[in-house]
């Protein structure tokens, strides 16, 4: 009679058999960066001669002050933003979980929408304020929507969304208060902000982003095996030794450290954490440790070709990112509930 493999074994095979695939989708996922990154340097209304760089002043002065620093930002917030969306997916249990549809952009939009009624170019010991008050609005939108769709140990997915869309909908109302009693010049500056850009001019703003996004995307990089086990059991988790509550407080911590920096630079863009995950489960399959360097990856790319497509899509004009990202997010979360119903029904 043969014998069930105990979740330790079965650990220990996926932990032998996870190092060659993440390597070759590593490799495939930076080819397909690199060329994205070459194809957005490419594109746009001015046409860059790369052979006269050194002679043309101004084809040198678009490539270096405004579409490098540009790419360099889709990079980091794609691939952030896809990162927490895979680990709030685990951590959750939720393949609908993601930093939109859980109300974290919502809150983290709220704050920033506050720090820039009061004055953006404030700061509190060198840092910004309104990286202050989006990354202050982002934890306590996690708090509050974690305690609400909990139920003793257990999380309803259900209440989950439902207080995702709920308080997405109490931040939007606040901001449109904000916009209401602040000035023209600041109420103009939210409602262009709140659409989602990538508009970016050197690298000054790109550096202070990397400043709060790389510590926790290297967070959730380390989490990664824990919340691996987390995502199939939360009592198989804490019998093989992760600390769940420790865990928990790791991707709370890096959740409201990355989506804050991000959408107060770049504004709440939406579903990159809900396609991108998905998208990474169904070619390199489902091992946590897998889809989330793998969600970083193909993040960045998918920001990126997103915002090429918003820059060049009109011509002269130029789409929000936000908008391309939207446009193509909501019909795939529309797709993955209906699916789960279906599943849900069998």
């Amino acid at each position: 009679m043969l014998e069930k493999a105990s979740p330790v074994a079965t650990t220990a095979v996926a932990s032998k058999s996870a190092s060659p695939s993440l390597k070759r989708a590593f490799v495939l996922l930076l080819a397909f960066l690199v060329f994205t990154v070459l194809l957005s340097l490419s594109s746009g209304y001015q046409r860059i001669d790369w052979m006269g760089l050194r002679t043309d002043e101004v084809a040198s002065t678009i490539l270096f002050q405004i579409r490098l620093p540009r790419v360099f930002l889709g990079v980091l917030v794609g691939a952030s933003l896809a990162m927490v969306g895979a680990a709030l997916q685990a951590l959750f249990r939720n393949p609908l979980a993601d930093p939109f549809t859980l109300g974290v952009s919502g809150g983290g939009a709220l704050g920033a929408s506050v720090a820039i009624a009061l004055g953006a170019g404030a700061s509190i010991a060198g840092v910004p304020l309104v990286f202050i008050a989006a990354f202050l609005g982002s934890g306590a939108a996690v708090f509050v929507v974690y305690r609400l769709a909990s139920s003793g140990t257990i999380v309803l997915p259900g209440a989950l969304l439902l207080a995702g869309v709920v308080l997405n909908l109490i931040a939007a109302a606040g901001v449109l208060v904000i916009q209401y009693l602040a000035d023209y010049t600041r109420a103009l500056q939210i409602l262009r902000w709140m659409i989602g850009s990538l508009d970016v001019v050197g690298f000054g703003l790109v550096w202070r982003v990397a400043l709060f996004v790389l510590p926790g995307v290297v967070m959730l990089l380390f989490a990664a095996r824990d919340l691996h086990l987390l995502a199939v059991d939360e009592e198989t988790a804490a019998s093989l030794g992760v600390d769940v509550r420790r865990v928990e407080r790791i991707v709370y911590a890096a959740s409201s450290m990355i989506v804050g920096a991000t959408v107060a630079v770049a504004g709440p863009i939406g579903f990159v954490g809900l396609i991108v995950p998905h998208a990474v489960r169904v070619l390199f399959g489902e091992d946590l440790r897998l889809v989330l360097p793998c969600s970083l990856l193909l993040g960045a790319s998918f920001l990126v070709l997103a915002d090429t497509v918003a820059r060049t899509l009109l011509g002269g004009g130029e789409l929000p990112v936000g908008a391309v990202t939207a446009l193509a997010g909501g019909p795939t979360f529309l797709w993955l509930l209906r699916r789960r119903q279906r599943y849900s029904a069998i």
